[in-house]
């Protein structure tokens, strides 16, 4: 189904803040975050500009992998609270003109989960198609685990019944049989149930292997793009402007393809890894180079679908389409230690620790990711500066409870009993004692108040979600230029990688000016911009035409 009116495109210019309830905020005091503690902080979310919510699963879960082992996809976990508390806080959202979104994790489910224990009870049991079973592994290589630190294998014996069963993930954690026509219609139920809670969309967990079919028959699901494809038409019709972000970390070649390729009738939006690494990369060389060639070898995509770009989500910030030479540069320059790396891909860490809390560093990465060509998502904490603990090792170091103040529970809970905690709070000088919402709300220059600034400029600028894209070469390999335009509107925008203050040159058309938009002045620049050291500058283009526009 094509989406015609620009207005049902609202994630063309959205800006998505992620969260997990449970480390948000606590509001009974009981040491774990809450809905309700949520709905109590939907105005500082509203404040800082965010325009669509992503909340990470809340469901019931035995909670091993932090709540991705759900054990009822129609649920709430009683510990966040109740079905009443959730509609509630998506009714506060909605108040504010915010959308909300969930995840849909249904690439698999808990070993706990009634299905499973039904399927495993004997090989007649209704439910145990709803799983992948095989005698033996099929022959040949097999995929390699999603986790192999933890995992030696996708497929676990059950001495119960005498076969395997599939987990790309943790062997607590089986695939579900997505060839089986019930499978799918109860996925179509789940999605249609919370469509009518009010969300605005789903926020689709590890989409490749959601339609992997390993061990099963090929002609059982012949092409198993439909099953995205069947669910976007599903809720195209329950809900003409609800949306599917996907996970999907392959080549760009294939993303095209979870697109729905020029049908654009699959994923809405996908997360684009491959142009954040390389800008880790860029980072870490101080040059721009790896960053433009991933931006200029992003497939061209349906008007009616999006990129989401990102400095940092709730997984390990992985490096896996980087090659060996180069995530060892990332590694050396960002996670030198051991224990800040993990399953020799990724790292473990916050943006603020790896920059050495470098403010114009920090500062200038924020910019970029405001002003790159897609929607940009946000993690909890990131426009305060958190960071992470390493202590807890793995990828839940960066899922510490939110820091709203300097107090002892970081404001975000008055529970005392840190050992209730969901995580420990950070430690050092990330901790809530120097870095957190209260104090840098009081503070007209810190990362809250900049990065409310870059939001409010974003939102007000149609050129960066909906504009054309395109790289203004330079002669400095630091310096990034790119330009957006839509309609008669263009924005240029202007980031230095390195250290080494720059001077920019800017070509404009006879009678052409611009205008720095996050300088509190409206001085007109021509000819050259100096960029600082890790400078920055959002410039909109003032020709005769827009200016008698003005």
């Amino acid at each position: 189904m094509r989406i015609t009116d620009t207005a049902d495109m609202w994630w063309k210019t959205a800006v998505v803040y992620c969260l997990d309830v449970e480390t948000f905020m606590d509001w009974n005091d009981d040491g774990t975050g809450d809905l309700a503690g949520l709905a109590q902080r939907i105005d500082y979310l509203s404040e800082l500009g965010v325009t669509c919510l992503w909340l990470m699963p809340f469901y019931p879960s035995p909670d091993r992998d932090d709540g991705y082992d759900i054990t009822d996809f129609y649920g709430v976990d009683p510990r966040l609270g109740t079905h009443g508390d959730l509609v509630e806080a998506i009714r506060t959202a909605h108040d504010r003109g915010m959308r909300v979104i969930v995840d849909l994790v249904v690439n698999h489910t808990s070993d706990q989960h009634p299905w499973f224990v039904a399927s495993r009870e004997s090989k007649d049991s209704p439910y145990r198609d709803w799983y992948v079973w095989v005698d033996e592994p099929p022959a040949g290589q097999q995929p390699e685990p999603v986790f192999p630190d933890q995992e030696s294998s996708v497929w676990t014996l059950d001495e119960k019944t005498g076969q395997y069963y599939l987990h790309h993930f943790y062997k607590y954690q089986p695939d579900l049989n997505v060839t089986n026509p019930a499978v799918r219609d109860e996925i179509a139920r789940i999605v249609g149930f919370w469509l009518a809670l009010g969300v605005s969309g789903f926020r689709v967990d590890a989409v490749p292997f959601f339609i992997d079919t390993i061990g099963e028959s090929p002609t059982a699901l012949p092409d198993p793009h439909q099953v995205v494809r069947d669910l976007r038409a599903f809720i195209n019709r329950r809900s003409g402007d609800a949306i599917l972000l996907g996970e999907v970390n392959v080549p760009f070649k294939q993303q095209l393809e979870f697109f729905g390729g020029s049908e654009g009738d699959e994923l809405t939006l996908q997360f684009d890894f491959i142009t954040m690494q390389n800008m880790y990369l860029a980072l870490a060389r101080q040059n721009a180079g790896p960053l433009q060639r991933a931006l200029e070898q992003r497939p061209e995509i349906p008007r009616e679908c999006q990129w989401g770009t990102f400095v940092r989500n709730h997984d390990e910030l992985t490096l896996d389409k980087l090659s060996d030479s180069e995530r060892q540069e990332v590694f050396d320059a960002f996670g030198p230690q051991k224990r800040m790396q993990v399953y020799g891909r990724g790292l473990i860490r916050r943006l603020p620790p790896m920059l050495d809390g470098d403010a114009d560093r920090i500062r200038m990465v924020y910019s970029l990711l405001f002003s790159l060509p897609g929607t940009p998502v946000l993690f909890y904490g990131e426009e305060i500066g958190m960071g992470e603990n390493l202590e807890i090792g793995d990828r839940t170091a960066v899922r510490t409870p939110m820091q709203w103040t300097s107090e002892p529970g970081a404001g975000f809970s008055r529970n005392d009993d840190a050992e209730t905690f969901p995580a420990p709070l950070v430690t050092g000088e990330f901790g809530p004692e120097h870095v957190n919402v209260q104090a840098q709300r009081a503070d007209p220059d810190s990362l809250l108040n900049f990065v409310r600034l870059l939001i409010a400029r974003y939102r007000s600028s149609p050129e960066l979600g909906w504009g054309d894209f395109e790289v203004l070469p330079q002669s400095s390999e630091q310096v990034f230029v790119h330009r957006s335009t839509w309609e008669d509107a263009v924005i240029i925008a202007m980031h230095n990688f390195g250290p080494d203050p720059v001077t920019v040159p800017l070509e404009l058309e006879p009678g052409s000016t611009a205008i720095d938009l996050l300088s509190p002045h409206d001085e007109e620049i021509k000819g050259e911009v100096d960029l600082g050291r890790y400078g920055y500058r959002w410039l909109r283009v003032i020709t005769p035409t827009t200016r008698r526009l003005r």
